[in-house]
């Protein structure tokens, strides 16, 4: 199948807008890396803390940052997580302490922090748990085990301990249940907890319009060597398609497919860096995919080339590569645009999880496939060319008869 029959576009005689497209995007994702944003490094690579929070209605970010803010846990990062409708939020902190006391502590805080707009008062104390002092959705299952131990509405006496252990996890496992947020403490009633501790608990707790899900912590000298790993992989995968290049072809093909993916990579980190999006880990799989992808596309067109070279001798080599590169187009076209389509559904329809890595393959794929013919063939032709100016015969291509 093919889109086009007979195609003569001059590529080559575009160059210069092509040069001018690049290094606009370029330069702008390096001021933004150098001046304004700089790397935007996710959690996974710089440290952080992750707290993963469910709200009852649609979460208010302008007064949740402000909660943050008063609490003194400045600049988080707050964005929706998942499906809209499950009101979920991400809260990004710089906090990386790593022990577990720091853990509860700072857990402790984000609590106390997001309820200082709720009018019931502060978060509980699993030691001294008082009348209208505990929050249900945040409390842990020591606090509400130790509550209802001290109360003993069901009189067990001897066997309080076995019998509260299971009415608290009976309490703890319907919360998961509905997401980590009652919405009134009269829902366990019938699913596992007893009326009497029921009727405990709504004496003693009050339910916030919250709950945090889960808390996760990566600790600053994991995240540098996350990064550090990041950095050999992609300078490993360079050196390998050079290595590749330089004994499949000629050493300036690969020289001129690793500045085509270097250009790739830099215009999509520069890319995360304008908008200003985190690179996390996934990011990083998909930048190592779009080197792969975009080195495919570029040995198609160079394998091209050198068989027309060998078809095509007394032409001149500029003709012989937009030759090549017209031959591939309608391949090319396939190929990147369905790949195209999958990746932007993926980021459409994936949700926020893949966001950051939906994104990198979107970016990848446009900026790869146009690399391959926009900026691999005309280092090839220009190097070619200056080979040519200081009197010498161009790589690769068979001397002339006389």
């Amino acid at each position: 199948m093919e889109f086009f029959h007979n195609v003569n576009i001059d590529f080559l005689g575009k160059k210069w807008y092509f040069l001018a497209f690049s290094l606009i995007f370029s330069v702008a994702g390096v001021l933004s890396m150098v001046f304004w944003h700089g790397i935007p490094w996710g959690v996974d690579f710089r440290g952080g803390t992750l707290v993963y929070v469910k709200f009852a209605h649609t979460p208010d970010l302008k007064a949740i940052r402000s909660s943050m803010d008063k609490a003194g846990l400045r600049d988080p990062k707050i964005q929706p997580y998942d499906q809209p409708s499950l009101n979920e939020v991400l809260i990004d902190l710089d906090v990386r302490e790593t022990s577990e006391a720091a853990l509860d502590q700072g857990k402790t805080k984000i609590i106390g922090a997001l309820e200082t707009n709720t009018t019931a008062g502060n978060p509980c104390n699993a030691s001294t748990p008082g009348v209208g002092v505990c929050d249900l959705n945040n409390a842990s299952s020591l606090t509400i085990k130790n509550y209802v131990m001290d109360k003993d509405p069901m009189h067990l006496g001897t066997d309080a301990d076995q019998k509260y252990t299971a009415q608290t996890q009976a309490i703890i496992s319907y919360r998961n249940r509905v997401g980590g947020v009652f919405h009134s403490i009269d829902e366990l009633a019938g699913n596992g907890v007893d009326p009497t501790v029921v009727a405990a608990l709504k004496q003693g707790f009050f339910l916030s319009d919250f709950g945090v899900r889960n808390v996760e912590i990566v600790g600053p000298q994991v995240g540098g060597q996350l990064r550090t790993q990041a950095g050999l992989a992609t300078l490993y995968s360079l050196l390998g398609m050079l290595v590749y290049l330089g004994f499949r072809f000629e050493w300036i093909y690969g020289i001129a497919a690793v500045i085509t993916v270097f250009h790739d990579t830099l215009i999509t980190v520069g890319a995360f860096s304008l908008t200003n999006t985190d690179i996390s880990l996934t990011v990083i799989a998909a930048i190592l995919t779009l080197i792969g992808y975009s080195n495919n596309d570029t040995i198609v067109v160079f394998d091209r080339i050198r068989e027309n070279i060998k078809l095509m001798r007394r032409e001149k080599l500029s003709e012989i590569v937009n030759r090549s590169i017209n031959q591939t187009l309608s391949r090319t076209i396939l190929t990147a645009g369905l790949t195209f389509l999958t990746v932007l559904a993926l980021f459409l329809f994936g949700g926020e999880v893949l966001r950051g890595f939906s994104l990198a393959l979107v970016i990848g794929i446009l900026i790869g496939t146009y690399s391959s013919i926009a900026i691999a063939a005309p280092i090839l032709v220009a190097y070619q060319e200056w080979r040519v100016e200081k009197g010498k015969r161009p790589v690769g291509m068979p001397a002339k008869a006389k």
